[in-house]
């Protein structure tokens, strides 16, 4: 039901159609780009779950390969969910410094049934799931920097933190609970600086 849903706002893009929807548009608008790159031209109608795509190129918003153009455009909403099981792992062994813990954490999300069929789908979830895996480890790589802060890695990590947050953000309002994730964080971490009496007030 969903795909159907969303991949014909992706079609509105593409056709520069107006319409409206309670979600932000970010996802729905890479849905769309997803689709134009990969040679969809927003034709299909999405009117109802279990229609036949056809000879429509509905694939590059989905999941697959697909070899019809000169650049290889690996598919959009499986590539990022893909992106979770490093995600994961590396966050993981960021917090544990364990290799056992963070092989685990990859192996679960690998053979995750859940976690597989969203992200083969036209769906905004593994979407979201890539912007809010991707600012955890942001933030958890962050917070590795703190005894080296405004040095390179620090800006970067805390750069991409804030991209992140606003991916998730911008492809759903529940993106909203990574931002409190972040702030509290954020506010712990300030609270221990203000009360390390060896910094300066600066």
């Amino acid at each position: 039901w969903d795909e159907t849903h969303f991949g014909k706002m992706g079609s509105y893009y593409i056709n520069r159609t107006f319409f409206f929807d309670v979600h932000p548009p970010l996802g729905k608008m890479l849905i769309g780009l997803a689709g134009y790159l990969s040679g969809y031209d927003g034709t299909f109608p999405f009117q109802k779950p279990g229609d036949k795509y056809e000879q429509h190129n509905y694939v590059g918003m989905r999941g697959g390969c697909n070899f019809s153009h000169d650049l290889l455009f690996l598919q959009f909403c499986a590539f990022l969910g893909s992106c979770l099981v490093p995600f994961a792992y590396l966050t993981v062994l960021e917090l544990s410094k364990s290799l056992p813990a963070a092989l685990l954490t990859a192996f679960i999300l690998i053979f995750d049934t859940g976690c597989i069929t969203l992200s083969q789908y036209i769906l905004l979830d593994p979407i979201l799931m890539f912007f809010l895996m991707g600012a955890v480890l942001s933030m958890v790589k962050c917070n590795s920097c703190a005894e080296r802060p405004f040095s390179a890695s620090w800006w970067f990590w805390l750069s991409l933190t804030g991209v992140n947050l606003a991916g998730a953000i911008g492809v759903k309002f529940v993106g909203l609970f990574v931002v409190l994730l972040v702030g509290l964080n954020t506010i712990y971490d300030l609270w221990d600086l203000l009360g390390n009496l060896s910094l300066s007030l600066v």
